[in-house]
């Protein structure tokens, strides 16, 4: 699989079908108000986490992808996805969707923007076992770096990858993913333009952080 980063919590996954065919799920794509320049994306599944500007740009999207937009569980083309329901704020007024997404033997969730300070046994149990989590970790309506080191620690994934972070021209002041990196204890990771990954890569007992580039 495929897994590449477009910015704040947009993610593209490009899995191979059983078939050889490919299928591409996008999450999260964001618009021009964001300050980030828009990608312009092909997807089969568009996964939206909640109704903001910078999460529901299904407008970018070419081709008739499958939308999800809430908890529930679906199938396409191959593809398995959970929507678990979760609060976007602290107060409880705003709604956020967990997705866990299974292709190609792997497990991925994606946390959306995440408002809870820990996920409660519910949520957990229908999260299951994680091989990539997908971590927002800048702070500011969605959790900052401390609450996501204690996330990553509830759910033990085989592979963090953080996102809503400090990037250059995002309008919004979001804490830089120099903390996370301290927070979880990794002094210097090397980001990548991409994740190629396979079940089989998955050997590493400890929760490996993977930084990527937009």
């Amino acid at each position: 699989m495929h897994i590449i980063w477009q910015g704040q919590s947009c993610f593209q996954l490009i899995a191979t079908r059983q078939k050889g065919e490919q299928v591409t799920i996008i999450i999260d794509p964001f618009d021009e108000e964001t300050g980030l320049k828009v990608p312009s994306l092909n997807g089969d599944i568009l996964l939206i986490t909640h109704d903001h500007h910078d999460h529901n740009n299904k407008k970018i999207i070419k081709g008739t992808p499958f939308i999800i937009e809430g908890p529930g569980e679906y199938e396409s083309k191959e593809v398995y996805i959970q929507g678990v329901s979760s609060f976007h704020s602290e107060d409880k007024k705003e709604q956020n969707t967990i997705y866990i997404i299974e292709a190609e033997g792997l497990k991925i969730c994606h946390l959306g923007d995440l408002g809870q300070k820990e996920l409660t046994p519910e949520q957990l149990e229908k999260i299951g076992d994680v091989d990539i989590l997908m971590v927002p970790v800048g702070g500011v309506h969605t959790i900052d770096s401390k609450i996501a080191t204690k996330i990553i620690s509830q759910i033990e994934p085989h592979i963090a990858i953080p996102m809503h972070y400090a990037l250059p021209k995002l309008k919004v002041k979001l804490d830089g993913v120099e903390i996370f990196l301290k927070e979880m204890g990794k002094k210097s990771v090397e980001p990548q333009p991409k994740l190629l990954i396979k079940k089989k890569d998955l050997t590493s007992e400890e929760t490996q952080v993977v930084v990527l580039t937009p």
